[in-house]
């Protein structure tokens, strides 16, 4: 086997385990030494990126329409047939290349996760991981097909988030109603998964030697910069600084409604206006206003995202039976990304593109890197990536500079956006707290009852400034509004923490854009050949989680609102 003989991602797709095993066989049983080690890696790489793309192809297929029972179906039969004895043959390679004692240039970072992923890796994991793919496809379905009746009219749920913009608080009340009690009709299916993803869970990191599933994934995570215990220290820091911050914002909006206590469906409307700001009327204004934004930033990054556009690599608006969320993902083979999401006509549909984008550039610039290993980008930076690009994209984001909005709708919008980061980290303080206490108890968090209890008490403890009073169960059912708890265990404090990267990006950005361009490409184009902190100064800021960080943040955030106030 060589590059030129193995098959297209066209041909890949189609092979079965029997077909395209010879090809792991070949590998495993050439002749591994200094003269011939980056002929094999360069091999090796190519069969990985299409095993991933074929992956990412298949599950992309069944987010776009989760009603397709035939892209479903071949999604599991990749999942149950290939899948795994592609993982087992590639386990393998990584053994050979560990055993052979050789350290390729740059290939220092991708050996020591090769490590890490060894010590982890068991086959009799590998169906159990495959089980617990099944049942986040199954997931997917029942969010999917969460939809409310509005005036005669179905929408999903996503869409009748555009509601709680509106200006009229009956009309926001009773959409945010409608929502929930639509999500709290899905309980007990969702509780059924829930337990399913627990048992699988707890017998994967068994299997594994680990006593806790957080240790597990704490290792499969690659997490080697920091530990549990300092993302207790996040927590702390944030209650200890972002809370008050994120009250502050919340009861500014209190007052300028004029409601005596806010509630959930206050919290997203803008109450300097009279109604709510449509940025554009189609996802083609979406993607053409989008072009422009990117052609200003960097006109390399504008060329990237004209590429998405003419390859059809944008599936943007929101339609029944489609996935729920937003993502980003590689077609590694083909050296193109995607980008999934869910456009529904409002003003933060603009951010998600930004965001997801920032992923997609982030994929453009690692293909610089020649080896799939290579390309293999810590979480924590790879989400600065997509929040930085939200930031640096800003001062495009007015009409007169190409973009959305008039002069006094770009001030709301940039007050929604610099509110929205205080508001996340709080918020994302719940999302990561809990996930602690399900894996430190993991039979309690079987119960569903004390997973309610558990996220009400940490909600109360980082969201204050919001009044539940009466919809104690829509409280409660929080943690199931949040796919990533269910799908991606403990992936969520690495928002927090790009974020902080991000705003101290954007915080160089005020000083000399240009230049923080410069270096926020030239740290994604690293990708994975170096460890997270060396990511973070490379990008010009350091990688950080403790109150005087977040100080630094929150004060130039804060300074910022009161000035954008004083424009609306």
């Amino acid at each position: 086997m060589t590059l030129s003989t193995l098959p297209t991602i066209t041909e890949f797709m189609d092979l079965s385990w029997e077909q395209i095993e010879p090809f792991f066989v070949e590998l495993a049983g050439r002749p591994l030494d200094a003269g011939s080690v980056q002929g094999w890696l360069a091999d090796w790489s190519r069969l990985s990126e299409l095993v991933d793309e074929t992956y990412s192809r298949l599950y992309f297929a069944t987010t776009q329409d989760t009603t397709d029972d035939a892209a479903e179906a071949r999604f599991h039969a990749f999942l149950e047939g290939v899948f795994p004895k592609a993982q087992a043959s590639d386990q393998a390679l990584k053994q050979k290349l560990l055993a052979s004692g050789l350290e390729p240039d740059g290939f220092e970072i991708p050996l020591r996760n090769m490590r890490a992923e060894a010590a982890l890796f068991r086959e009799a994991n590998l169906p159990l991981q495959t089980a617990q793919s099944k049942v986040t496809s199954r997931l997917n379905r029942v969010f999917g097909a969460q939809t409310i009746d509005w005036d005669g009219s179905e929408m999903t749920v996503l869409q009748s988030e555009v509601l709680l913009l509106d200006p009229d608080r009956a009309v926001r009340e009773r959409a945010w109603r409608l929502a929930s009690d639509r999500q709290l009709a899905d309980r007990d299916a969702v509780n059924a998964l829930w337990v399913q993803y627990m048992d699988l869970r707890k017998q994967i990191a068994r299997n594994a030697g680990f006593d806790s599933f957080r240790d597990y994934r704490w290792q499969q995570l690659l997490r080697f910069s920091y530990t549990p215990d300092d993302c207790t220290t996040f927590h702390n820091a944030i209650e200890e600084v972002v809370v008050p911050a994120a009250t502050r914002i919340y009861e500014r909006k209190r007052a300028l409604l004029g409601v005596e206590t806010l509630r959930p469906w206050d919290v997203e409307v803008d109450p300097t206006a009279s109604a709510p700001i449509v940025p554009y009327k189609d996802v083609a204004e979406l993607e053409d206003k989008g072009q422009a934004i990117f052609d200003r930033v960097d006109p390399a990054l504008g060329a990237y995202f004209a590429t998405m556009r003419r390859d059809g690599l944008l599936d943007l608006d929101n339609r029944k039976g489609k996935g729920p969320g937003a993502y980003s993902t590689s077609f590694e083979a083909s050296k193109r990304p995607i980008i999934f999401m869910n456009a529904v006509g409002s003003r933060a549909d603009i951010r998600t593109l930004l965001h997801e984008a920032g992923h997609a550039f982030h994929a453009f610039e690692a293909w610089a890197q020649p080896l799939y290993h290579q390309r293999m980008v810590p979480m924590e930076f790879a989400e600065v990536a997509s929040m930085s690009m939200e930031l640096l994209a800003a001062p495009y984001l007015p009409a007169s500079e190409g973009g959305f909005f008039a002069p006094e709708d770009a001030a709301r919008d940039r007050i929604a956006h610099l509110e929205k980061i205080v508001k996340f980290w709080p918020y994302m303080a719940v999302v990561d707290a809990y996930q602690h206490w399900v894996y430190e108890n993991v039979d309690a968090a079987r119960d569903p009852e004390q997973c309610d209890a558990t996220w009400s008490a940490l909600w109360d403890r980082f969201m204050p400034g919001i009044d539940f009073s009466g919809l104690e169960a829509d409280k409660a059912n929080g943690w199931h509004r949040k796919r990533h708890i269910h799908r991606s265990p403990f992936y969520y404090v690495e928002y927090g923490m790009a974020q902080l990267g991000a705003v101290l990006v954007w915080k160089n950005a005020l000083r000399d854009q240009a230049d923080a361009v410069r270096q926020y490409r030239h740290a994604l184009s690293l990708a994975g050949t170096v460890d997270l902190p060396d990511l973070y100064r490379a990008a010009g800021v350091r990688f950080a989680f403790d109150a005087a960080a977040l100080r630094e943040a929150v004060d130039l955030l804060e300074g910022t609102l009161d000035d954008l106030y004083a424009q609306v």
